[in-house]
């Protein structure tokens, strides 16, 4: 019986490998090697939106096991404001509203920004809504997809990144993934590299939330964490 089970797994590889079989090819994208420089904190893919108290580092995530339902989280770097998402599957028209929470941290000498996620859930499959957060001028619109129905043969095309920091080479990396069509992320740790500035300076956090927002605002990113996002405080070393 082992060896039938072995001989079945055999196939099934050997079927996946075939082109067009069971599965896509992956990119043949390679990054160019270390090392690589951060860029600088004035630089243009840090920049921070316009607007007193404008939501920021938005991202998405899944927020459920069904795909019907996702987490969008956001920072207002000011002060507190309202946890609402206004959504539709109309552009600009915003006939929905759902209400999340916020809290805030402080680490060493370092204090967050008014963090706030917020679910919505009750979604359609493969379907287009748009969204829209903050206030008045300040205020921010985006998108995303919801995946298709849960089905053996449903097509869906997502991205696997780790070690991504906020170097060039991050960002090139970034770059071509925003070009591959990919429909969501499976991130498999070690995210900002803040952990290597003196007293893991949350102002990098800040920098890598706001530099992969240009995606993570527009769909779902899986998050897994890595040793880089093991964090010590000075004053008990």
């Amino acid at each position: 019986m082992r060896g039938l089970g072995f001989a079945a797994l055999s196939l099934h590889v050997l079927l996946c490998l075939v082109n067009g079989a069971y599965s896509r090819r992956t990119s043949s994208y390679v990054r160019s090697e270390f090392p690589s420089t951060d860029m600088p904190l004035d630089s243009e893919w840090f920049a921070t939106p316009k607007g007193y108290n404008a939501p920021q580092q938005v991202h998405i995530t899944q927020g459920d096991y069904d795909g019907k339902a996702v987490i969008i989280s956001w920072v207002t770097p000011s002060e507190p404001a309202p946890t609402q998402v206004f959504y539709s599957k109309e552009e600009n028209r915003y006939d929905q509203k759902a209400q999340g929470t916020m809290t805030n941290y402080t680490f060493y000498d370092y204090k967050s920004g008014y963090i706030h996620h917020c679910l919505v859930e009750g979604l359609e499959y493969n379907t287009k809504y748009y969204y829209k957060i903050g206030t008045g001028d300040s205020a921010r619109e985006f998108w995303f997809q919801t995946p298709p129905a849960i089905d053996v043969d449903a097509p869906y095309t997502f991205g696997i990144i780790g070690d991504l920091g906020q170097t060039f080479n991050s960002l090139s990396t970034l770059q071509h993934y925003l070009k591959s069509g990919g429909e969501s992320v499976l991130f498999v740790g070690d995210l900002s590299y803040a952990d290597r500035y003196q007293h893991n300076d949350g102002i990098r956090w800040d920098s890598w939330g706001r530099f992969v927002e240009r995606s993570t605002a527009y769909q779902p990113w899986i998050w897994n964490s890595g040793n880089h996002e093991i964090e010590y405080r000075p004053d008990l070393v």
